[in-house]
């Protein structure tokens, strides 16, 4: 329990038999008769009187974590920084007067005993939890009962609840020579429709709050280099009352570039789940070079361990086997894709389905096939790495890869593809050079995907 203003707290003049004087009479019963001893007290004046005073004196982290508890039971709307402020005064007064004492602007240790006990049962209530978001690195705070559903990728991460009723989003992107004041102007019109009702705008963040169609919105936004990570977080207007508390605590406890985070790619994973195409009926596999790299197991579930025989560093494709499978169903990729509005169809990370394995597609489009690799867009979850890419005749088009999106840079250099699209003829000529006889006809992707996990020391 975090106590404060003991520097404050006054022994007032003891007082007996109704006196009320700071001059008591103590007759003790083992001298009744005699004549009684007079006891003056003195009373102890507090040291500091005024509620500045006492903030003053109290160490930064105890502020914070006042003006974070504040936050918490709806009294405090501010920048959570650990500044003394009129605010902060003006918060403590209100939280004194809800409970009926008197609005001094200086809590006793009762009353900082039960703030602290009611912010703490309003963080379980949401389910507060402070995480490492793995694309960026950022650190933030998540209320995990509001927005239990996580879907991610490596352009960042998105938060919701069942219903989409509260939606936090984290992003992360590259400009050349952004400034929070030229990003604060680009989020005021993007997406469009949005009207704001907040703006602050300092050298290193920038906050925007408003509504963004039927929705509240808040968002925070930040920058290093030329590396842009915003925090945006959207909720209807029914939910506000059990909001509004939360934002204030998650602006507050958004780091975006975390220190010792170096620049450039996520460290690959302990635990990694990409996706596999079954290419042939004896057990070949092709899928991402890179996901199923320094792996000290890999395991095809369903079918057991996985031998990779052969990469292709160029275009980051794996040729993987496993031995005495029966019933599998390889995937067709003979033909050529004609379109450029494909299917993608993989088997996202556990955590982007509540702990499931189900194969899924998604739409993403290519700007033209063959002749290298090709971004794809969107990004599909992560995961996916790996998947199948078919177009609308369901024609293979090619194999889909995740790039992890390097952070360090030149500011003026396009940023690299967030997804890639391996075309079906750099796949086709892979799996020749290493003996693998393609010859799938089923057209069912879905049948033909299996999740393959890399275990890392």
């Amino acid at each position: 329990m975090r106590l404060m203003l003991s520097a404050t707290l006054m022994v007032a003049a003891v007082t007996v038999g109704g006196m009320g004087a700071a001059h008591a009479q103590l007759t003790p019963p083992s001298t009744a008769g005699a004549k009684p001893k007079t006891v003056t007290t003195v009373p102890i004046r507090p040291a500091l009187q005024k509620p500045e005073d006492t903030a003053n004196a109290m160490a930064q982290a105890e502020r914070l974590a006042l003006q974070s508890d504040l936050a918490w039971v709806g009294e405090y709307n501010g920048a959570i920084t650990g500044d003394l402020s009129e605010r902060m005064v003006n918060a403590i007064k209100e939280f004194q007067k809800n409970r009926g004492g008197k609005p001094t602007g200086v809590l006793n240790p009762q009353e900082r005993g039960a703030l602290a006990d009611t912010a703490r049962r309003k963080q379980e209530s949401v389910g507060w939890r402070i995480v490492t978001e793995p694309a960026t690195g950022a650190r933030l705070g998540i209320p995990t009962k509001l927005v239990p559903q996580l879907t991610s990728d490596a352009s960042g991460a998105k938060w919701t609840s069942p219903t989409g009723t509260v939606q936090v989003l984290l992003a992360r992107r590259k400009e050349a020579s952004p400034t929070t004041a030229k990003l604060a102007e680009q989020e005021k019109k993007e997406p469009a429709g949005r009207t704001i009702d907040y703006t602050v705008v300092k050298p290193d963040f920038f906050v925007l709050s408003g509504m963004q169609g039927l929705k509240k919105f808040y968002l925070r936004g930040t920058l290093k280099g030329d590396e842009v990570r915003i925090l945006t977080i959207l909720y209807d207007q029914a939910m506000q009352t059990t909001v509004e508390p939360v934002v204030i605590a998650m602006s507050s406890a958004f780091n975006a570039f975390p220190s010792g985070v170096q620049a450039g790619p996520p460290p690959r994973k302990t635990v990694e789940y990409a996706t596999g195409v079954v290419v042939s009926d004896d057990g070949a596999i092709i899928t991402d070079r890179v996901a199923t790299s320094d792996c000290i197991a890999l395991t095809i579930p369903g079918y057991g361990n996985a031998d990779r025989v052969a990469d292709d560093k160029d275009h980051d494709l794996a040729l993987l086997r496993i031995y005495g499978a029966h019933g599998l169903k390889p995937l067709n990729i003979a033909g050529q894709a004609t379109q450029t509005a494909l299917d993608v169809t993989g088997i996202a990370d556990p955590q982007n389905q509540g702990g499931g394995a189900a194969a899924s597609s998604v739409k993403a489009s290519v700007a033209q096939l063959g002749g290298g690799d090709q971004a794809l867009s969107p990004p599909p979850a992560l995961g996916f790495s790996g998947a199948a890419a078919l177009d609308g005749g369901g024609k293979f088009a090619g194999i889909a890869l995740l790039k992890p999106v390097i952070v360090a840079g030149p500011a003026n250099a396009a940023p690299p593809a967030q997804a890639a699209l391996v075309p079906a003829d750099t796949v086709r000529n892979f799996l020749k050079a290493h003996g693998v006889n393609a010859t799938g006809e089923s057209a069912d992707a879905k049948s033909a995907v299996v999740r393959v996990i890399c275990v890392r020391k």
